[in-house]
């Protein structure tokens, strides 16, 4: 159970309302987020273009996405992207491995990568220097850039799932979260 009540949507400031009701699904993470009304939208649209506007291949997005609910120990978002995961191409084998990390002989070369930065970056912030050299000059500096951004902002969700307890949504009620989500 939460630890704080959901907001009443209706009570929000009207701007704020008129953009939460257009989200569909209304998953609990973002109804949880209406409370920060001068944040949700911007939050969102950061969300969102991660999302749906980056450079970073997908599967290697979700990859990252989910090794950081692991790490965190985010159940929520673990859950959340074990789903979008799947409609993005991973593999059940991709996704039974995100938990072994870069160890897995599952991933390919860049995947590895990714889940080496990942780890890095969530123990220490700045990852090692041979670590940086290999991403430089295997990503783009777009893609390096959105992967550390990926990174970054799933962290900060996972504390935020985590600190207000958000509950996973009831078996069903939610396909996939970003299936009918619009960019906002």
């Amino acid at each position: 159970m939460a630890r704080i009540p959901y907001p009443d949507l209706d009570t929000l400031d009207p701007q704020v309302g008129a953009f939460m009701q257009r989200i569909d699904p209304m998953i609990n993470v973002f109804h949880m987020l209406a409370h920060a009304q001068t944040a949700v939208r911007p939050f969102m649209q950061f969300g969102n273009a991660l999302l749906f506007k980056g450079e970073l291949d997908a599967v290697l997005r979700e990859i990252v996405i989910l090794r950081v609910g692991h790490v965190t120990g985010s159940t929520y978002e673990v859950h959340q992207h074990k789903i979008v995961g799947r409609d993005c191409g991973m593999t059940e084998a991709q996704i039974v491995a995100v938990p072994e990390g870069a160890a897995s002989p599952v991933f390919d070369a860049r995947q590895k990568l990714a889940l080496r930065v990942t780890d890095e970056v969530l123990a220490n912030v700045r990852m090692q220097d041979a670590t940086f050299k290999e991403a430089a000059q295997t990503f783009s500096h777009r893609e390096l850039t959105e992967l550390l951004l990926v990174i970054g902002f799933y962290a900060m969700i996972a504390g935020f799932l985590e600190n207000m307890q958000i509950e996973i949504e009831p078996e069903g009620m939610v396909e996939n979260p970003l299936k009918r989500a619009k960019p906002a």
